[in-house]
């Protein structure tokens, strides 16, 4: 057993509806701009192929948290989507085999600096000081597919203090699923463990200290989760 000079960090993991146990997660992978509204809607072009960034694991909130409003931003974004979780993996997958490699669906949501993110788009800086800081991926419990079947078809939606703030069918998004899978898989050997936020519809906004999110999406647990004091 190797020795380590500091404590291992603990494995990422998600709740899994219906047992007690866990799905540990291997990477985040995120598709920006995949629905035809909040291209319009963040002015910008309708791009091909899917917009692919990450979030590190160790930004995961679960459902019942509390998510510090960042520092470093005065413009702090949701962005309600779902999330697919894998069981297997590999490269170059094939569209009509993608569905094969999914575990089940969770509603996530991809927190966003969003005065920082127009500086980085405007400027062509990488992206990762507005997607991947700390507590930017709430995720909720995972509903197993083979308790609710394979989605094509079921509205995202996101409550903000009791009003409807996002609500699409996934139907609506420009890379399906197994198309994300499968492009995915051009570039990344994907893995078991791995996670894919794939990509919020429109009605993003900003949120406040004390604001409730409420998630959800048709066959899926949903999630909670409040905004907090500013972080320390």
């Amino acid at each position: 057993m190797a020795a380590y000079a500091l404590t291992p960090p603990a494995q990422a993991h998600l709740d899994i509806t219906g047992t007690d146990e866990k799905f540990p997660v291997r990477r985040i992978y995120c598709i920006g701009k995949n629905y035809v509204a909040h291209i319009i809607e963040m002015n910008a072009d309708e791009r091909d192929p899917p917009v692919i960034f990450m979030k590190p694991t160790d930004a995961i909130v679960k459902n019942g948290g509390e998510i510090p409003y960042p520092i470093f931003t005065t413009n702090f974004h949701y962005e309600c989507e779902l999330v697919v979780a894998l069981k297997s993996g590999g490269y170059n997958i094939p569209v009509a085999e993608a569905s094969d490699h999914i575990y089940g669906y969770a509603i996530g949501l991809d927190m966003t600096r969003r005065d920082h993110q127009a500086e980085a788009l405007a400027k062509g800086l990488p992206w990762e000081v507005t997607k991947g800081f700390d507590h930017s991926a709430p995720i909720g419990p995972i509903t197993r597919a083979s308790d609710c079947g394979i989605l094509t078809s079921g509205h995202v939606r996101l409550v903000v203090n009791g009003a409807v703030k996002q609500d699409a069918d996934i139907s609506l998004m420009i890379w399906k699923v197994d198309e994300i899978i499968s492009k995915l898989s051009e570039q990344h050997r994907l893995m078991p463990g791995d996670i894919i936020m794939t990509g919020t519809p429109a009605g993003v906004g900003a949120v406040v200290t004390g604001d409730v999110l409420d998630c959800s999406m048709d066959g899926v647990e949903p999630m909670q989760v409040r905004i907090g004091d500013r972080a320390a």
